[in-house]
């Protein structure tokens, strides 16, 4: 039987295929290992910058002839520029690409990291304070941004822990800079520590970190349209406003009055007070990395909200333990649950955040948002002033706050596990 010409096999050239076949058949994973690592060290400087000033603050104070109370205008100032930072580096990042601004940020973190161990009045420390407000202010946004477009969806929680994360392990190593660095030289040697590395991460950013393919297929024509789009998404920003001011109050309200209450309650002082709060770091740590993790399975809120209820059973624990083991213990399980529930955050708001604004919004609403929570402090510490023990103040204040972060995680959206840019 003769053989047509309709039954012969018909050879296709592959230029003659449908772009979709080639796009499937040339996808390859995005890099993200650079990214994530930029966006860690980035945030991990910020803290030890920062609690390298919480640890030496009596001795800066002393030579500065200043008493603590207006020491602490220096730790204000920080807080209040921060969320300059974040609408000034969050725009840039979102119209010209999450690399250029982050490269910038690292290399004005060393230039102001130096300029901190060469203030010679008081005046000078609080104006180079106030810079480094608007650069640790433009961090986190970019950084969150960045990693949590690279890395891989059904890693996200987990790696999303590990990043928040970077704020335990700068105190760490502020801790270990300060227990183990000569004071031959005083305070000042330890801002020249954290110059170099900054620099480093910024040139490793500048030549080892690809742009995010998803900033580039959702980038802003100009800035007219970014602010538009921001605009359009105002909600949204009130949202991640009061939000991030429920997380940063449930951190704050738990961090920044350890320390004097070791002292008041427990005559903690001096290095061994510094040690106690290091330690709690540890489970601070784990917390970031066990809930993050959790979170890819049962969900961004779940974690969060079962996180935050784990704190709240915790209390007793944390602010009355009646030895020293047990207030140990209480340290460790209460930062395990605090940032725990932080862990999941930079991939929680970065889910939620459209691709077009992901630089400016998740940043700009944490960093005004940290600056609304520092009434917490005021609070707690009015409360332990009216006759109460630290002890009471403490447990009060991490108990409303965790039920007010409990009621804003609930009232929330969530997108876990989307795909970023599509």
């Amino acid at each position: 039987m003769p053989v047509t010409a309709s039954s012969e096999p018909t050879l296709v050239s592959p230029s003659t295929l449908p772009t979709d076949v080639h796009a499937t058949t040339a996808v390859k994973p995005e890099p993200w290992f650079g990214a994530f690592l930029a966006g860690l060290s980035g945030w991990t400087l910020d803290a030890f910058d920062f609690f390298l000033v919480v640890l030496s603050l009596t001795a800066i104070g002393r030579e500065f002839h200043q008493d603590v109370k207006h020491m602490i205008m220096a730790s204000s100032a920080t807080l209040l520029l921060r969320p300059i930072g974040a609408f000034l580096f969050g725009g840039i990042s979102d119209r010209y690409g999450r690399k250029l601004p982050l490269v910038i940020n690292l290399c004005l973190f060393s230039v102001v990291e130096m300029m901190t161990g060469f203030a010679h009045t008081f005046t000078q420390f609080i104006v180079i304070r106030a810079l480094f407000g608007v650069v640790m202010g433009g961090q986190w946004g970019i950084g969150v941004s960045l990693a949590m477009e690279k890395v891989p969806t059904r890693y996200r929680g987990v790696l999303s822990g590990l990043l928040q994360q970077g704020y335990a392990i700068g105190f760490l190593l502020a801790a270990a800079a300060y227990f183990f660095l000569p004071q031959t030289h005083g305070w000042r040697p330890l801002f020249f520590v954290g110059s170099l590395p900054a620099l480093a991460s910024a040139l490793f950013v500048a030549l080892r970190v690809k742009e995010s393919k998803t900033w580039q297929q959702n980038r802003s024509g100009s800035f007219g349209d970014l602010g538009r789009a921001v605009a359009s998404h105002w909600k949204l920003l009130v949202y991640f406003t009061l939000f991030m001011m429920a997380m940063h109050m449930s951190s704050h309200g738990t961090q920044d009055m350890y320390p004097t209450f070791l002292e008041k309650d427990w005559g903690i002082v001096g290095k061994q007070k510094a040690a106690l709060s290091a330690i709690s770091m540890v489970g601070a740590i784990l917390g970031g990395l066990s809930i993050g993790w959790i979170s890819d399975r049962v969900g961004r809120k779940r974690a969060m909200i079962g996180a935050l209820v784990g704190g709240i059973v915790m209390v007793p624990l944390w602010s009355h333990a009646h030895t020293l083991p047990l207030l140990v213990l209480g340290a460790v399980l209460m930062q395990f649950c605090v940032q725990g529930a932080w862990g999941v955050v930079p991939a929680h708001v970065a889910e939620l955040s459209p691709d077009s604004v992901r630089g400016t919004l998740p940043g700009l609403g944490n960093q005004i948002g940290v600056a609304l929570s520092g009434a917490v402090t005021v609070f707690e510490a009015a409360f332990a002033t009216k006759g109460r023990s630290y002890a009471t103040s403490m447990a009060m204040t991490a108990a409303a706050v965790f039920a007010l972060a409990i009621l804003m995680v609930f009232v929330g959206r969530e997108r876990r596990s989307v795909e970023l840019g599509k």
